[in-house]
């Protein structure tokens, strides 16, 4: 199955991509999930990786939301995601983290705007691109979120899993 990945084109994905990913998901190491998926993140092919998390964001519960948000933080400190979240509209949660709160609960996670989530994801990444490999870590134990991206991104992971394995 993996053999139609090689080389393929993000833009032409194939009617299986879907499923293929499934299969993938279910069979694959973690660890290969996350390198596929951090190169979707990476790719000129797909959207910027902010509007990508963004997405992903939107798509996820309060604990993969918190989970995305805390990775934030630990990547550009708390000081820096409050102000963010200030300019955003979450000026609730701005102020806990400005007060020394270091994480945020599922609870507070859905108060945030996947607006705020993009902008911040996009500073994270300038600061630290290393940022990419762990929210792709974080998110190769949710693979059905990961299909939420669509069939290019999925392409491109596959693609890089397939490389991957050809190179074993």
């Amino acid at each position: 199955m993996l053999q139609q990945y090689s080389g393929a084109q993000p833009n032409q994905a194939p009617a299986t991509v879907d499923n293929d990913f499934d299969q993938l998901a279910s069979a694959a190491p973690r660890s290969a999930l996350a390198d596929g998926l951090g190169a979707a993140f990476r790719s000129n092919q797909t959207p910027p990786f902010g509007q990508m998390l963004s997405q992903l964001f939107m798509n996820s519960g309060g604990v993969q939301r918190a989970g995305i948000i805390n990775t934030l933080i630990a990547t550009l400190g708390p000081t820096i995601v409050a102000q963010m979240l200030a300019r955003g509209g979450a000026s609730g949660l701005a102020g806990l983290l400005s007060g020394g709160q270091r994480e945020v609960t599922p609870e507070q996670a859905e108060q945030v705007p996947a607006e705020v989530v993009q902008n911040v994801a996009t500073q994270a990444e300038q600061q630290d691109p290393s940022v990419i490999d762990r929210l792709s870590d974080f998110y190769a134990d949710h693979p059905t979120l990961v299909k939420t991206l669509g069939g290019a991104a999925l392409t491109i992971a596959l693609a890089k899993i397939a490389q991957q394995q050809s190179q074993r």
